[in-house]
């Protein structure tokens, strides 16, 4: 008797609440994104010093800048609305066969702050691993690119003068406190292009004046002018941001996807007669699974690995066998689509008969003995499934279940 073929549907990795919730509990996810999410302000007030420490300490703040080795733009200085010219706080450090260009001069960037600028430590979604991590988390659960910066701000001093974000922004504060001024949007949910300036209007009577102490969160949505002061305290903040794919992003890429039909790249008649016809065929490319479909291709396309330990992994294979644990590394956001993998700009392709193993591994929670996987696969051929995937940084060596 012939074994039947197996079939696959579209699989996706689990989406955990773990990291809006470590930014906005007691107040829930669900309700959050069904009430608050580009709708209004949220300040979750809740005096809990450490709570967002082993995202980025007051401690890790002040070694990234104090020892050897910090570079613009990762650096940079603020004080009262103005950018500081990091040529005022960075030096060259010869090398051969290229120095090291705007390095931190540590001395410098003290003497700065203490002068009342901000330190700004950008890009810590990049650099910086336990933060790598939690954006990760953030973009799982809300399907769109989050980014991080570090706000240390002396005492009595101010950063950014009145402005608005053009993503939607987490406000995490880390230790200190900060005074917040909300005001209404004058530009309601604005693109990233479309920055603050005083053309756009002044802002108006304050909405929401709060002082953010250690373990509280701020949440704006994008367009909500807003400053922050200190006060006897220094403050050190992270500023989570969400960089939303809006529908006019999605509407750009159905127009783009409308390259392959001939009729759209014909010539502009001068009466310019024939857009209800092309609106038409635009219309068949905005069906839901369709922009929901390459919404989630171009998000995957542009995660970036997060290899901590990659190194010892590669070595761990070594010893590999069917009793081995492993487990799909937390940081990895990917789809399976019939026989194609997609995670991290990453596209790979899968024999038929290793399917109902990668989907296991695609759509299972926690560790799992390579052995145990589920599927038509014989030992040796785990094996070599496992191996791949572990270089590829899609799994790593975990300790058993308990």
């Amino acid at each position: 008797m012939a074994t039947p073929t197996t079939r696959t549907q579209t699989r996706t990795t689990p989406r955990s609440d773990a990291a809006l919730e470590l930014a906005l509990a007691p107040v829930g996810a669900d309700e959050f994104l069904a009430e608050t999410w580009e709708r209004r302000p949220l300040h979750v007030a809740r005096g809990e010093p450490g709570r967002f420490d082993d995202l980025l300490s007051a401690r890790d703040a002040e070694r990234l800048v104090t020892e050897p080795g910090l570079r613009y733009p990762a650096l940079r200085l603020v004080k009262a609305g103005a950018k500081l010219d990091p040529s005022d706080y960075t030096v060259d450090l010869p090398w051969r066969p290229v120095p090291f260009g705007a390095t931190a001069d540590v001395a410098r960037v003290v003497a700065e702050w203490e002068a009342g600028a901000t330190i700004v430590l950008q890009g810590l979604h990049l650099n910086w691993g336990p933060l790598a991590r939690y954006c990760r988390g953030l973009e799982a659960r809300l399907g769109h690119p989050v980014q991080c910066n570090a706000y240390w701000t002396p005492r009595r001093s101010q950063g950014l003068a009145v402005h608005h974000d053009t993503h939607d922004v987490f406000v995490l504060q880390v230790s200190g406190r900060k005074r917040w001024l909300v005001y209404e949007p004058v530009l309601e949910l604005p693109l990233r292009d479309q920055r603050y300036t005083e053309a756009l209007g002044g802002p108006g009577d304050v909405v929401l004046d709060v002082e953010l102490r250690a373990g509280d969160t701020l949440y704006l949505p994008r367009g909500w002018l807003h400053e922050a002061l200190t006060s006897e305290e220094d403050s050190l903040h992270l500023t989570v941001g969400v960089n939303v794919v809006t529908w006019l992003a999605a509407l750009r890429a159905a127009v783009e996807r409308c390259a392959d039909d001939v009729e759209f790249r014909r010539s502009l008649p001068p009466d310019g007669e024939g857009a209800e016809m092309l609106l038409e065929r635009l219309a068949e490319r905005l069906g839901a699974d369709e922009v929901a479909a390459d919404a989630r291709r171009r998000f995957l396309e542009g995660r970036r690995a997060v290899l901590d330990g990659q190194l010892s992994e590669l070595r761990a294979l070594d010893s590999l066998t069917v009793d081995t644990w492993v487990e799909r590394r937390p940081t990895v956001v990917a789809e399976l689509d019939g026989a194609r993998l997609a995670f991290e700009g990453k596209a790979l392709v899968f024999p038929e008969h290793a399917l109902a193993e990668v989907g296991a591994l695609v759509g299972g929670e926690g560790p799992v003995r390579v052995g145990g996987l589920p599927g038509r696969l014989d030992d040796a051929g785990r094996l070599v499934l496992v191996r791949r995937l572990v270089r590829e940084g899609f799994l790593r060596v975990a300790q058993p279940s308990r």
